[in-house]
């Protein structure tokens, strides 16, 4: 089993210190670790090249192949950020701005389909789930429609060691939880594309064929084609 991690941030504070007692559930898993912005230093610039010209073509292509690579390979996906102003990390955003092109309406990867994921996020007060969500958004667009949220609020100290005893024991209880449900999949078996999932592709689908009916096709309507989405396969059969 591979499991593929990406760090909001390079800080090892809470949100690390839960992510790693995630992963100790998963002994003789392969991990993979990156750590934002480290692993992905640049601003996407919107520069429209991974669109127009192909992912090949972004000005950090050697950090976001490398990242993708790996979230394809993976069998788990588990993205961690802390709440920054209620909403992911700035490094975070940049990642997934990176790899906007992956959304539905252009050109997914079909292994995303039948891929699980975690999201993991904790905040001092308020924010938590909506760092979730802003990742979760992303996520569900690439076409993974298995997603685990953990999100907790410390009310307290943003210090591991400083919180009471009683809230690292909630805490630790909350994500075990998680852990052990997740853990418990047999991965062997592509994860259930749900309803909701099919819905955005079939709406994506109609996009596609009038761009072909109209005789527009560029990049993605050309990889829509070549994948046979335009007909009756789909990535969920593959």
């Amino acid at each position: 089993m591979k499991i593929t991690v990406i760090n909001g941030t390079e800080k090892h504070g809470v949100t690390y210190r839960l992510k790693e007692i995630f992963l100790q559930n998963f002994q003789g898993a392969d991990v993979v670790q990156f750590y934002l912005p480290k692993d992905c230093p640049s601003f996407c610039i919107g520069c429209t090249s991974c669109f127009m010209k192909g992912e090949n073509n972004c000005k950090d292509f050697d950090y976001t192949h490398k990242i993708e690579k790996s979230l394809i390979e993976s069998d788990l996906i588990v993205m961690t950020s802390p709440a920054y102003v209620m909403h992911a990390t700035g490094a975070m955003k940049s990642l997934l701005d990176h790899l906007g092109y992956r959304w539905m309406p252009h050109r997914p990867a079909p292994e995303m389909f039948g891929k699980r994921a975690v999201i993991i996020t904790q905040c001092l007060g308020a924010g938590a789930k909506s760092t979730a969500k802003d990742i979760k958004h992303s996520l569900s667009w690439w076409g993974i429609s298995k997603i685990g949220m953990f999100s907790g609020s410390l009310m307290s100290d943003i210090i591991w060691d400083k919180l009471t005893e009683k809230k690292r024991k909630k805490l630790t209880k909350k994500i075990n939880k998680l852990a052990v449900r997740f853990s418990k999949i047999n991965y062997a078996k592509p994860a259930h594309t749900t309803l909701i999932t099919k819905i955005k592709f079939k709406f994506c689908r109609l996009i596609q064929k009038k761009v072909r009916k109209n005789g527009v096709a560029g990049l993605d309507n050309a990889y829509w084609h070549n994948n046979g989405w335009l007909g009756k396969s789909r990535p969920w059969k593959s």
